[in-house]
């Protein structure tokens, strides 16, 4: 049941998601290869009943018919990061780390995850596939400085929040955990989003999800101006662009890692968006790597020198 969560003073929103799953022994020693299949074979429990306990206080909530739970829980916690407890019926609890963001915080980061801090090649469907399912977890690259990138920007602002938006499924959710830890980038909660049909269309749509949780994060978060971190081979541009003209006072920049030629090959090509139509003046920069960015938001004060 891997999960995650973010939250303000009076409230968090929790999300996670109930798996029927077959325990595996653990093993010392060497590394084991770990392939993508492995994180689509659990079973959802629809309609779980998960007891969540925070501090003092426990709270019960059910999954959905996909075994996903995002509820906000009316609960009154100091700013910083808290550790709370999830359980279903005769499972063993499972911890994590809920990120509670301060009022006082004023800046916030929002990244993507692939081809922006993971090299993935995800919208073609076979390599989507083979990348999901086939490959070994570890064989997975980091885009060169993105974590370095990141780092930087948490250690300017240390009441920076980071959030991972993705269009993957909550199925990968440990994968990309631990993905995020190997290579040493910030720690924050991920959103992503069930996989499988729904009842008009045969895939979820990536963008629809995206374009919510940006909107939910500025209406949540009024008082925070998001550095906005995505790529050139989907819809981070036109996404990041309407969150722009939609809530300018919640956007301080637009940070784009533009693909190698390769990786926009593989990716099926760049988005090719015009910037000269958006009418709001937020500061845009695009680079190839993190190092790139980096140097483009150090030119707008944005990162210190």
């Amino acid at each position: 049941m891997p999960f995650t969560g973010y939250g303000s003073e009076g409230w968090i929103r929790v999300l996670s998601r109930v798996l029927l799953l077959k325990p595996r022994p653990s093993r010392t020693g060497k590394q084991r290869k770990v392939r993508g299949w492995r994180s689509f074979t659990g079973v959802p429990v629809a309609g779980a009943l998960v007891r969540i306990q925070i501090g003092d206080e426990d709270f019960e909530v059910t999954a959905d018919r996909g075994g996903v739970i995002d509820q906000v829980i009316p609960v009154d916690l100091p700013p910083g990061w808290h550790t709370i407890t999830l359980s279903s019926d005769d499972s063993l609890p499972v911890t994590a780390d809920i990120r509670v963001v301060s009022e006082a915080s004023s800046l916030g980061i929002i990244c993507d995850v692939d081809d922006t801090v993971m090299v993935t090649a995800l919208p073609r469907p076979f390599l989507a596939a083979w990348n999901s399912f086939v490959r070994d977890e570890h064989a997975r690259r980091p885009v060169p400085g993105m974590a370095v990138l990141l780092d930087r920007l948490q250690r300017d602002n240390p009441d920076t929040p980071v959030i991972y938006l993705s269009t993957g499924a909550w199925n990968v959710a440990a994968t990309l955990t631990r993905f995020l830890s190997r290579h040493l980038y910030p720690m924050g909660p991920l959103l992503l989003t069930d996989w499988g049909p729904t009842h008009d269309r045969w895939f979820r749509s990536g963008r629809a999800h995206k374009r919510a949780n940006l909107t939910r994060l500025a209406r949540e978060f009024p008082h925070i101006k998001w550095i906005l971190i995505g790529d050139d081979g989907q819809h981070d541009e036109t996404l990041y662009a309407e969150l722009a003209m939609g809530h300018p006072e919640s956007v301080r920049a637009i940070a784009i890692r533009e693909l190698l030629a390769p990786e926009a090959l593989f990716a099926g090509g760049r988005r090719h968006f015009d910037r000269t139509h958006n009418p709001v003046s937020i500061p845009w920069v695009s680079a190839p790597n993190g190092a790139g960015l980096a140097s483009e938001l150090r030119k707008l004060g944005i990162l210190k020198a």
